[in-house]
């Protein structure tokens, strides 16, 4: 069950960041208060997931999906462009966190 709590905090955040920038800094109110609605549905649901995960996976999962998906929305939609440096480092993150992962199920066996 945790991986549905952390799936789904990582859906409120992107979600949440992508209202931020509809926000447009904070002058249009629906998507300001969507910035407040998600992000905090967001740690609620990340919360529940480290009940019975270890937080730094948890963490480490949590911002590195929600880093690649933003990139992805910020390019398809916001136009924002998506270089070879951004997608390598992008990678290095994704990497780092399967890492992470893999590390920590050796450590414990």
């Amino acid at each position: 069950m945790h991986w549905v709590y952390l799936f789904t905090a990582i859906a409120f955040e992107v979600v949440g960041t992508t209202c931020m920038k509809l926000s447009e800094g904070f002058t249009r109110p629906l998507p300001s208060i969507g910035v407040f609605v998600f992000y905090c549905s967001s740690i609620v649901s990340l919360t529940m997931a480290v009940r019975t995960m270890e937080i730094s996976i948890a963490y480490a999962i949590w911002s590195a999906v929600g880093v690649a998906l933003i990139a992805a929305i910020g390019a398809v939609f916001f136009h924002e462009q998506l270089t070879p440096p951004r997608i390598f480092f992008l990678l290095v993150i994704i990497v780092g966190v399967v890492g992470l992962n893999l590390s920590g199920r050796q450590a414990g066996a």
